[in-house]
């Protein structure tokens, strides 16, 4: 079976694991969590970086930390995957679902701005949700499979509304928006993912991106069980969020290869629309201004033309090629059905339309074409 997307560990890993136990810190105490912290700020171009033992840890107490409280909304994409919801709801917090741009992916500015006319009002400071009387405090973009979200604009929504934006960046280190890294897109912070599929992994974990010293430094603060000093101090409640020195070196082993893995990825998508074109078929277009990180490698069916989706999954996998569907909306999904929401004609016309191909960074020439050669005999 050609595997979806598999880690790459052909670097210095091993050496570094064995470094690890050697010393012995293989807690989240050592030099290796510090060496991550710095290699995520400088690849993502973020002045600041704090690690943690996950995404959806990292997501939460950054939604913690700008001052997200139990009873808010916080603004978020239907489309994504449920941890983005799930950090929100563990804040006591409730998603605010917007449906995605006709052009990508990701969050649509001008119907978040609709929305936000429509359905707010003033009190005070305060942005109040007319509807359910609640205070909307921070809007969440997602850079979806490594595609980021058109930030300028919904950046300065959310400084027009005085919201605070913390940016799902989980598999978007490497991508570029308007020339600008991931750590530069005017969030106030940024997470990203290492889980274990994703282009760069640590087998878990997470970092929080962000310029303003003071506001990371709450963030470690509140990640680290809110300990003062050496003592069993804590001035308040706290989370105990913190990466391994073990997970941290198989992520600076990755990140050492930064460049060499979105390179690849690119390739990879770059081959794939190639040969599919002839077909009337492509992967998920990148919009202007943006280049993506290619994290996955998303098939778009054409449902007048093509089998559904499960079909083609099915018939793949008896040709040995993992495929997979990708995200269920928030909004059809169990947890959050009862969410506010905008209209959701594009997110509901697209999702069941995507499939995730092989796309890791160490697919062969050999393994990519048998892939695509059974994508052609099936939707032909």
């Amino acid at each position: 079976m050609i595997p979806l997307a598999i880690p790459n560990l052909t670097g210095n890993e091993a050496q570094y694991l064995q470094d690890c136990i050697e010393s012995g810190f293989v807690s989240s105490v050592g030099p290796f969590v510090t060496r991550l912290e710095k290699l995520a700020a400088v690849a993502a171009g973020a002045p600041h970086a704090t690690a943690t033992s996950s995404g959806t840890a990292g997501l939460h107490v950054a939604l913690v930390a700008v001052g997200v409280k139990p009873g808010d909304l916080v603004i978020l994409p239907s489309y994504t995957f449920i941890a983005s919801a799930n950090a929100i709801h563990q804040c006591g917090a409730t998603p605010w679902l917007m449906d995605n741009a006709a052009d990508r992916l990701t969050m649509d500015p001008d119907l978040v701005a609709s929305e936000l006319a429509t359905h707010c009002t003033r009190k005070g400071e305060e942005l109040i949700h007319k509807p359910s009387g609640r205070r909307v405090s921070a809007l969440m973009p997602v850079h979806a499979i490594g595609q980021p979200a058109d930030m300028d604009p919904l950046v300065d929504l959310a400084r027009d509304h005085g919201l605070k934006v913390v940016a799902d960046a989980a598999a978007a280190l490497g991508s570029l928006y308007k020339d600008r890294f991931v750590g530069e897109f005017g969030a106030d912070l940024s997470v990203l993912s290492f889980n274990g599929n994703k282009t760069f992994t640590s087998g878990g974990g997470g970092m929080i991106l962000g310029d303003d010293a003071d506001l990371i430094a709450r963030v470690k603060h509140l990640s680290t069980t809110a300990r003062n000093g050496p003592g069993y101090d804590h001035d308040m409640p706290g989370f105990n969020y913190r990466m391994t020195n073990i997970q941290a070196a198989v992520g600076c082993a990755q990140l050492e290869r930064l460049g060499e893995f979105v390179a690849a990825k690119r390739h990879i998508q770059a081959a794939y629309n190639a040969a599919l074109t002839e077909t009337g078929l492509s992967l998920l277009p990148t919009p202007e201004g943006i280049e993506s990180a290619c994290w996955m490698a998303a098939l778009l069916l054409d449902p007048h033309r093509h089998p559904d989706g499960d079909t083609v999954r099915a018939q793949l996998a008896e040709r040995g090629v993992e495929s997979r569907p990708f995200w269920r909306p928030m909004h059809h999904q169990a947890p959050y059905a009862d969410a506010p929401r905008s209209p959701m004609t594009v997110c509901d016309a697209l999702w069941p339309r995507v499939l995730s191909l092989p796309c890791s960074t160490d697919l062969s020439e050999d393994s990519q074409q048998a892939v695509i050669t059974a994508l052609k005999e099936i939707l032909a």
